[in-house]
């Protein structure tokens, strides 16, 4: 009876050690890069960029004559009047430097917003070609972090997964 339950052993782990294990990769950044709707939110974002950078331009362009101002006029100015001036000047820049903070943060929110869908369906479509291939896993490799050194192209869904993503 042992005899028989060690050959069942032995069954189980020869079928088992040459279960396929076949994994695959994808470029995500490729994929969202190269895709409709990641051109789509790029246009956006490059838009509302844009849109900021006129806003802050013109505040700095305020900014730096205020500045020019208060030093052209410093040899007239009594010391309490330019000390006024100067302190003003310093509000004006803090004031300046929150409104970058916000632009940016407001900037990365819109992004993910634009960003947040696009990955959520490219994940889905990943799980259905890595099902569609017989693929137990599939990474994740970028230009910047290059988690894959060689790959057949049969196994980069980067293409099917940009193709899936524009029907």
């Amino acid at each position: 009876m042992k005899m028989i339950y060690v050959l069942l052993g032995l069954v189980f782990a020869a079928n088992v050690a040459h279960a396929e294990f076949k994994m695959g990769f994808v470029d995500t950044q490729k994929a969202i890069q190269d895709s409709k709707a990641g051109k789509k939110a790029k246009t956006e974002m490059e838009k509302e960029g844009e849109k900021k950078k006129k806003e802050l331009d013109k505040k700095k362009d305020d900014i730096e004559k205020m500045k020019a101002d208060i030093e052209k006029k410093r040899s007239v100015l009594s010391e309490e009047a330019y000390n006024k001036r100067a302190q003003e000047f310093q509000e004006e820049m803090y004031k300046f430097q929150q409104t970058v903070q916000k632009s940016q943060n407001e900037l990365q929110k819109k992004e993910n917003e634009l960003l947040a869908p696009i990955a959520d369906k490219m994940k889905a479509i990943i799980e259905k070609l890595a099902k569609a291939k017989g693929m137990s896993m599939v990474i994740q490799t970028n230009p910047v972090q290059q988690n894959v050194i060689f790959g057949a192209d049969d196994v980069n869904l980067t293409k099917d997964v940009i193709s899936e993503m524009d029907k």
